[in-house]
């Protein structure tokens, strides 16, 4: 437990004593990127975006906390889980790079250090490519795949089998092409993400629909297929979205596609899901301008679709076509089963509009992050910061890179806390303030008595005491 006449120490030092070695990656956000493919492997960005020296963005900074190390080709999809980020890359080597990483890279979430990379999933050597990561439990989680979801052991750091029930039933023989090969097993059959929720993993399959599966057997129990829109609607053949969204009042959410092709063309419904009861319910999307969330199952990556945890609402962007036109983000609020349009990059000059799925929405500001760029032949990116309005706070310009994001990785807040207490001081006023402009305390130094603080979760703060303020790392 800190105290806080060590904080105060802390507190009084130069500004130039806190170096990089010191920068805490848990604390802001983090930006997980393609990168640029056929020329160099993915890599992660980390942005501050309440500095108060204006030091925003720190980038690669996988490549600059472990030198002689990146990660894999295409990493779509980071997660963190039990202090460690889960990184899940297409391939472990991008043809243009030197340096070999992996479809699973393992870091510390709070150093980026790296804890163990593995350049398989299928430890066979099969074909499989990565997509993305669930925690279960301290010692379980799950990553999907171009074939199926292998179980991942979290102690050892090993994939220990796949999750009966969850396979690409296209894979084998002529299906396993190179991933140049449109008709190739990597863009059929796929998995996407997955959400724990009710003791129970939930899952999308292109080919099956939702995935029920039990954790405790690693076997699929169920499948929700998608007979539901056809049964409800009348549009036979549909498929399901590549992205699971768990709102604030506990139920999943999933869009819907045409077809299981992965053409990116989508239908104008959402499903919601009670994962207690397995009860869903179909809900139309209609309007003037009014698109659902987009898709993209074919060169996979992560739907931008995200929901709040401050508010029951859903974000998303949506367009006329699925792909590359992400210039309109839609509120949709459960409650009053309101939908809006609340942002439309197209009535601006520049061509800006969001690439891919860098939409996400922060967990405990409710604020929005997207990732923007013009087009795919441009180097220039601009992250932008907005409220749950669609009110621009900030814009957190870039230096120039093909980065191609993929989605931002936000905070985890510890149950961990640090008690400030025991300080002789004369009788000062003293205001803590977070670096999202928070003021998280407010009082009086009261002298050798002290008073009872309240605890300050790790992270980083400004203390003001009189007239002076310092920035300060709480650990």
């Amino acid at each position: 437990m800190h105290k806080f006449l060590i904080f105060l120490l802390l507190l009084w030092l130069p500004a130039a004593s806190i170096s990089a070695e010191d920068v805490d990656y848990s604390q802001g956000v983090l930006f997980i990127n393609e990168d640029w493919y056929g020329h160099q492997n993915s890599t992660v960005n980390y942005l501050l975006p309440d500095d108060p020296d204006g030091d925003y963005w720190h980038y690669r900074v996988i490549q600059k906390e472990n030198p002689g190390m990146e990660l894999g080709c295409t990493n779509q999809y980071g997660a963190i889980w039990r202090g460690r980020l889960y990184l899940i890359a297409k391939q472990e080597k991008d043809p243009g790079a030197d340096i070999t990483g992996g479809r699973i890279t393992i870091a510390n979430a709070r150093t980026m250090k790296i804890i163990k990379q593995m350049e398989l999933i299928d430890p066979s050597g099969n074909q499989c490519d990565g997509r993305a990561f669930c925690g279960v439990s301290d010692t379980k989680g799950y990553v999907s795949s171009s074939n199926g979801i292998w179980i991942l052991n979290l102690a050892t750091l090993e994939i220990e089998g796949q999750v009966e029930g969850s396979e690409n039933p296209n894979v084998g023989g002529d299906s396993d092409k190179p991933n140049t090969d449109p008709t190739s097993s990597l863009y059929f059959g796929q998995t996407g993400t997955m959400i724990l929720a009710e003791g129970k993993v939930f899952a999308v399959h292109q080919q099956y629909g939702l995935l029920v599966i039990d954790p405790q057997t690693d076997r699929v129990s169920q499948v929700l297929d998608m007979g539901i829109i056809e049964s409800e609607t009348g549009h036979a053949d549909a498929g399901i979205g590549s992205t699971l969204v768990r709102s604030k009042d506990g139920n999943i959410w999933y869009s819907v596609a045409k077809n299981v092709q992965g053409t990116g063309t989508t239908l104008p419904y959402l499903i919601r899901l009670d994962p207690l009861t397995l009860e869903r319910e179909v809900i139309q999307i209609e309007g003037d301008d009014v698109y659902p969330p987009s898709n993209s199952w074919y060169a996979w990556t992560p739907d931008p679709f995200c929901a709040s945890a401050v508010t029951n609402r859903l974000y998303w962007c949506g367009g006329p076509n699925s792909w590359f036109t992400n210039y309109r983000v839609y509120r949709y609020d459960i409650d009053s089963r309101r939908l809006e349009k609340i942002l439309d990059f197209s009535e601006e000059e520049g061509d800006w509009h969001i690439y891919g799925c860098s939409l996400g929405i922060h967990p405990a500001t409710d604020e929005l992050y997207a990732s923007m760029f013009h087009k795919f032949v441009d180097p220039t990116y601009v992250t932008r910061r907005f409220d749950a309005d669609g009110n621009l706070i900030k814009e957190y310009p870039m230096i120039s890179n093909y980065w191609f994001p993929s989605l931002p990785v936000f905070p985890q807040f510890s149950n961990e806390e640090s008690s400030v207490a025991d300080i002789e001081a004369d009788s000062r006023r003293i205001s803590i303030v977070n670096l999202q402009g928070r003021r998280v305390y407010s009082g009086v130094l009261s002298g050798s008595d002290g008073e009872s603080y309240p605890p300050l979760s790790p992270g980083v703060y400004i203390i003001t005491i009189g007239d002076t303020s310092k920035k300060v790392i709480i650990k």
